[in-house]
């Protein structure tokens, strides 16, 4: 403020705005925090709890590295940076970010005894598999849902699988299915509470994602938007919200024909997913694609172009993250994603270096500008597309501390 400046404001003026302000002060940080610290997995693989085992991650790895050698000139002409080596070691090494057992649709309806001991399994294999350094970062399980004719079984089936892992897992979450109205999502904070209590949990260790698959999720009865009001009232316990593609599609009377991530529908209720997300630190993501790489040698071509294509649409449209469902898939899914931000770090580096020098350039860009192409920069690195190196050779200012005050719209030194 210039000091020889006297403001006719009295100190009483500025102490009333303060006062009809700092209960909005305190409810937009507490409801709207910003991004989480952690780097958001670009996928989630699913696995019917009857097929899961600790060398679930190894066999995945084992048929993507065989099916990437097989058609090794049909991903070379999809690609666009050349990254198909590079996504062979890590399908060797670490192809699975993030994975998840599934008792729901992925399971079916069996006996009690039967779900009773493959969610002890699954327990069991969640546990070995977190204290793995090359398996996946995050993990857990989708139970069956909350309706009436299910929640019992689903709380059952959670229950057994933290008896199995004797606690929770480094990164376990698990999947509420079927969201439908926000105050399930109370039931659900209320279950993760007495959960807590029974096992000796520390307060608000279980966490839980909700998955988008039913159009009372996205619009309520009242013509609000559900999943707002649910990711508020889930005491930040909610770390994902999951598109249900053929649930939803079905739910909307779309034909099976046409049910897809890319129809206008799934567009639209992954969009209002997206912005009700916006800055609460919880991650959106992509639902499946039910074709999968397999049959003639026709089809598999086929199906590893669409797949690619279906990931860059999404990264396109801000949805860093989707599931997949066939160890096919996880080939596409890698190439994709480094294509995209190698494809997308020139640009980035260039304007971001402009803007830590103040030289502008053909394009002034603004601080949220500044701050979205370092979260760009930021996820490419988490992923593996490319190292700090590559970036400081293009944009010799931008360190990763650099990158990630610029996200928090800190002060960068120097400038």
């Amino acid at each position: 403020m210039n000091p020889q400046y006297l403001s006719r404001l009295p100190d009483s003026g500025f102490d009333r705005v303060d006062a009809l302000l700092g209960s909005v002060d305190t409810s937009l940080a507490q409801h709207f925090p910003g991004d989480r610290p952690q780097s958001q997995p670009i996928h989630t693989v699913y696995v019917s709890a009857a097929d899961a085992r600790p060398d679930t991650p190894r066999r995945w790895s084992e048929q993507a590295v065989a099916l990437l050698d097989r058609y090794a000139d049909a991903l070379e002409s999809v690609g666009t940076t050349g990254a198909l080596p590079d996504v062979r070691t890590v399908l060797q090494n670490r192809p699975v970010m993030d994975l998840r057992i599934d008792f729901e649709d992925g399971y079916g309806w069996r006996s009690d005894d039967i779900e009773d001991a493959a969610a002890l399994d699954a327990g069991r294999t969640l546990r070995l598999l977190s204290s793995d350094p090359d398996g996946p970062r995050f993990l857990g399980i989708r139970a069956k849902g909350l309706a009436p004719h299910e929640r019992r079984r689903g709380i059952r089936t959670l229950e057994l699988v933290l008896e199995g892992a004797g606690g929770v897992p480094n990164g376990f979450v698990f999947t509420v299915p079927k969201l439908r109205a926000a105050a399930q999502v109370t039931a659900v904070v209320a279950l993760c509470e007495e959960l807590e209590r029974a096992y000796g949990l520390p307060d608000g260790s279980l966490h839980f994602e909700l998955q988008i698959e039913s159009p009372q999720a996205v619009i309520g009865p009242d013509g609000t938007v559900t999943v707002a009001k649910a990711i508020h009232l889930a005491d930040g316990r909610c770390t994902g919200l999951h598109y249900g593609t053929y649930d939803y599609s079905a739910a909307c009377g779309i034909a099976s024909r046409f049910q897809s991530l890319e129809h206008p529908v799934a567009d639209h209720a992954k969009s209002v997913m997206l912005v009700a997300a916006a800055q609460t630190g919880v991650w959106v993501c992509d639902g499946s694609t039910q074709v999968v790489p397999q049959g003639s040698d026709d089809d598999v071509r086929a199906a590893l172009s669409r797949h690619y294509r279906l990931v860059t649409r999404s990264l396109e449209r801000g949805y860093y993250q989707g599931w997949d469902m066939h160890p096919g898939h996880l080939i596409t899914r890698w190439l994709a994603t480094f294509d995209f931000y190698r494809g997308a770090l020139p640009a980035a580096a260039t304007r971001l270096q402009a803007y830590l020098d103040r030289q502008g350039g053909g394009v002034v860009d603004e601080p949220a500008t500044a701050q979205a192409l370092a979260t760009v920069v930021l996820r490419g690195l988490a992923c593996g597309a490319f190292d700090e190196d590559v970036v400081l050779a293009q944009a010799p200012g931008c360190t990763v501390d650099v990158l990630h005050n610029l996200v928090a719209r800190a002060v960068v030194p120097g400038t």
